[in-house]
């Protein structure tokens, strides 16, 4: 099948996109420093979906090595890395940012957030997400300490670093360029900025 162009998830914004079993997406770190929540579901029944907490039991780690599969709450494997630039760090122990988070850090008024960013990617498609799922949190660096403490660090990809996933079902894909400006998941500056996906 031939490549879609490059589609870009705007910054503190979410995109979706169908993808077909076999198929691939490149998901593309433009700037170098930006968080990229990713969820996946199956396409004809999306109460099943990429699991962070099935995914961890099934690869035996807390982030997938090349050619590991994450998968979904009924497990069976949904996307599979098949090649990765960008350091290997990709979060699975965090939910998505929401207002509650927010909140918590002390924002009075709305702040853009990935829950609200996954459910407006898929009503673009005219989907509606049956929960928000833990998301993989593609180059978010939470390196758990010696006390088992977890930190906040930038990212250690660098701009044009990527993730190659293979579809192992027929499913959604949905990203939201992670709009934490508080703490310094997306670099020491704190700006989020657009990063882009492409199905192959």
């Amino acid at each position: 099948m031939s490549a879609t162009p490059l589609i870009t998830i705007p910054a503190r914004k979410g995109k979706a996109a169908f993808v077909a079993e076999g198929q691939h997406v490149k998901v593309v770190n433009t700037h170098g420093q930006q968080v990229v929540d990713t969820w996946a579901f199956r396409r004809d029944d999306m109460t099943e979906f990429m699991s962070m907490e099935h995914s961890r039991t099934a690869i035996g780690r807390t982030m997938p090595s090349l050619g590991q599969s994450m998968v979904t709450n009924h497990r069976r494997p949904i996307l599979t890395l098949v090649e990765d630039t960008s350091g290997g760090i990709h979060d699975t122990l965090l939910a998505a940012c929401d207002r509650y988070r927010y909140e918590l850090l002390g924002c009075t008024e709305y702040h853009d957030n990935c829950t609200d960013n996954l459910a407006a990617a898929l009503a673009e498609l005219g989907l509606m997400p049956p929960e928000t799922p833990s998301p993989w949190n593609l180059f978010m660096n939470i390196p758990v300490g010696p006390d088992r403490s977890l930190s906040f660090e930038p990212p250690v990809s660098g701009p044009g670093d990527y993730v190659f996933l293979r579809a192992e079902m027929d499913c959604v894909v949905a990203f939201s360029a992670c709009p934490q400006d508080i703490v310094p998941i997306n670099g020491v500056d704190c700006v989020p900025t657009e990063a882009h996906f492409q199905v192959v």
